[in-house]
């Protein structure tokens, strides 16, 4: 069930850093991600700390774990993950133009 009424069903807020020998190499890491997640082709919205992401639960999960394994693949070392989720599969969630129209006005 992607949504309710119009509304996602859920989203996440997903924050990667991968430990590297240099500052630069995190910041191409990280580029990976972000175009992984935009590749999905849900609603998200790129900020300077995390990435938002909308859509159906699992689906969601399932991308939470391959921007990890991500870090890997290009090179990391290790990888830590900040992740905040928002799950309401009956009503949905407030979506990310609800939460933020206003400020970008």
């Amino acid at each position: 069930m992607a949504q309710q009424g119009g509304k996602p069903q859920a989203s996440i807020a997903i924050q990667v850093l991968p430990r590297t020998a240099s500052g630069e190499e995190v910041l191409r890491i990280v580029d990976k991600v972000i175009a992984y997640i935009k590749g999905t082709g849900l609603n998200n919205f790129v900020g300077p700390f995390e990435t938002t992401v909308e859509g159906d639960f699992d689906t969601l999960m399932d991308i939470a774990k391959e921007c990890q394994l991500i870090c890997i693949r290009e090179g990391a070392e290790s990888v830590s993950a900040y992740i905040k989720t928002a799950y309401n599969p009956k009503a949905g969630i407030w979506s990310i133009e609800e939460k933020t129209a206003k400020f970008h006005a």
